[in-house]
C-alpha cells in the first residue's frame, strides 16, 4: 500500500509556512482595513484592540501609539487601519500590526476633530495672548508644503510679485497621508530651530476632510505652538478648518491669502517712502526758512549791527548806577553814625557810674552789694570805695554822730 503522505508537517512547521507565505504577499504587507474598534486595551505606548464588522473580527496592535494617533480612539469608533498582516507561529493566530490609523467617515472625523480641539483649547494652545506678531517686513520667508503642488506656485508667485526683496526657503513635506505629520514637524523644526527665517507659512491647497486630516495631528499642533518663529497657516479653501489654524499666530483662508498676509507690497512701501520723503523735505524747508528770517531779524538789531556802541552805552549806564549807589551808601552811612552817637549819649546819661566822674564815690560790701546807710558799716567792717578811676579798700570805724 502506497503512503499518500510520505512526510508530515508539524504544527510549528505549518504555522511557519503560513507566516512566510503571507509575508510574501504584497497586498498583506501594506493593507488598509475598515472596521469598528472593540476590546480596546492600551498598555504603555501600545494599543491592543479588535477590528470588526458585521461578519468577522481581527486582532490589531499599534506600537508607538503616542506618535501615530491624531485623535483619541474609542470602542465603537469606525476607523481605517493601515498596516501589515503577521502570523504568530506559537498560537497560529494572525493579526494586523497597525502603522497608521484615522477615523473613517466625515462623522467620525468631525467627532475626533472636536475632541482634539476641546483638549488643546483647554490647555491654552489657542490663547490669543500666546500669538506672536507677524513681522511687518520679513526678508526671509519659510514655506512648508509639497513642492510639486499648485499651492507652492501660487505662494511663490504672490510673494515675488508683492515683495521681491524677500528670500524664500522651501522646506518640502508631504501634505497628505499617514506620513505627513512627521514630515511637517521635521520641516517646521528645521526652519525654526536654526533661525532660518522671519516667518513660516504652512500651506496646502483644498481637499476633503480626509485629505486635510494630517493638519489635525496633535503632535503637529504642539510643534507649531512651541515654534519660536511666527507662523501663518494657509490650508485648503475658506470653508476648510484644521487644528493648526487655531494654533498658528495668523490663520489665512487660502495659501495665496497666507502669502499676502506674510509680505507687504513693495510698490506701496516705495510710495509711502516717497510721501514721507516729500513731507520731510517740506518740513526741513519750512524750518530753514523760519530760522533764516529769525537770523535776518537778529542781525538787523543795533546790538549786532554796532556792538561797540551798545557796550559803551551799557558801560555808561553801569557807571551812573555805581555813582548813584556810592552816594546813596554815603548818605545812609552818615545818617547811621549820627543815630549811633545820639544813642551813645543817651546810654551814658543813663549809666549809674557816670556820676563818679563828677566827684561822687560808691561804697560796696565784700560781696559787691551797694551800701546805702551807715548802720550797715559797724566798726571793723571792711568795704570798698568805688571811684571814677577804680576802687580802694576801707575799714569802718563805726557810724559817727
Amino acid at each position: 500500500m502506497t503512503d499518500l503522505f510520505p512526510s508530515a508537517y508539524t504544527v510549528f512547521q505549518l504555522n511557519q509556512y503560513i507566516r512566510d507565505y503571507l509575508a510574501e504577499s504584497p497586498v498583506l504587507r501594506n493593507i488598509t482595513v475598515r472596521g469598528e474598534i472593540s476590546n480596546l486595551h492600551p498598555f504603555k505606548d501600545m494599543l491592543f484592540f479588535s477590528l470588526k464588522d458585521e461578519n468577522a473580527t481581527i486582532r490589531a496592535v499599534l506600537y508607538n501609539a503616542s506618535s501615530k494617533l491624531p485623535f483619541k480612539p474609542e470602542n465603537g469608533m469606525n476607523v481605517l487601519c493601515t498596516g501589515y498582516v503577521v502570523v504568530y507561529v506559537r498560537d497560529g493566530q494572525y493579526q494586523i500590526n497597525v502603522t497608521g490609523i484615522r477615523p473613517d467617515g466625515v462623522g467620525s472625523l468631525a467627532v475626533a476633530f472636536l475632541r482634539l480641539k476641546e483638549k488643546l483649547s483647554a490647555e491654552g494652545l489657542f490663547a490669543l495672548d500666546q500669538k506672536k506678531p507677524i513681522p511687518a517686513y520679513p526678508f526671509r520667508i519659510g514655506l512648508i508644503t509639497a513642492p510639486n503642488r499648485a499651492a507652492v506656485k501660487d505662494l511663490l508667485s504672490v510673494i515675488r510679485r508683492r515683495f521681491p526683496a524677500a528670500d524664500i526657503l522651501l522646506a518640502p513635506a508631504t501634505v497628505q497621508g499617514p506620513n505627513a505629520p512627521a514630515e511637517l514637524i521635521r520641516s517646521l523644526r528645521l526652519l525654526d530651530e536654526n533661525d532660518l527665517c522671519d516667518v513660516i507659512i504652512i500651506a496646502r491647497g483644498g481637499g476633503s476632510m480626509e485629505e486635510l486630516w494630517c493638519f489635525n495631528d496633535e503632535n503637529l499642533a504642539r510643534a507649531v505652538f512651541a515654534c519660536r518663529t511666527p507662523t501663518i497657516s494657509g490650508v485648503g479653501h475658506e470653508t476648510d478648518e484644521t487644528i493648526i489654524d487655531y494654533v498658528v499666530d495668523w490663520r489665512a483662508p487660502t495659501p495665496s491669502a497666507a502669502a499676502e498676509r506674510a509680505v507687504p507690497v513693495q510698490s506701496e512701501i516705495l510710495q509711502t517712502l516717497q510721501t514721507l520723503q516729500k513731507r520731510i523735505r517740506g518740513a526741513a524747508e519750512r524750518t530753514v526758512s523760519f530760522l533764516s528770517h529769525r537770523l535776518n531779524a537778529l542781525t538787523s538789531r543795533p546790538v549786532l549791527a554796532n556792538p561797540q556802541a551798545f557796550l559803551s552805552e551799557r558801560n555808561q549806564h553801569l557807571a551812573n548806577l555805581e555813582e548813584r549807589l556810592t552816594a546813596s551808601l554815603s548818605v545812609s552811612l552818615d545818617r547811621k553814625k549820627q543815630l549811633l552817637h545820639i544813642q551813645q549819649e543817651k546810654m551814658s546819661a543813663l549809666n549809674p557810674l557816670s556820676v563818679l566822674d563828677r566827684g561822687f564815690a560808691l561804697a560796696v560790701d565784700e560781696k559787691g552789694g551797694i551800701l546805702r546807710k551807715t548802720d550797715a558799716l559797724p566798726a571793723g567792717t571792711r568795704f570798698r570805695v568805688r571811684l571814677s578811676d577804680g576802687s580802694v579798700s576801707a575799714l569802718s570805724e563805726g557810724p559817727s554822730d
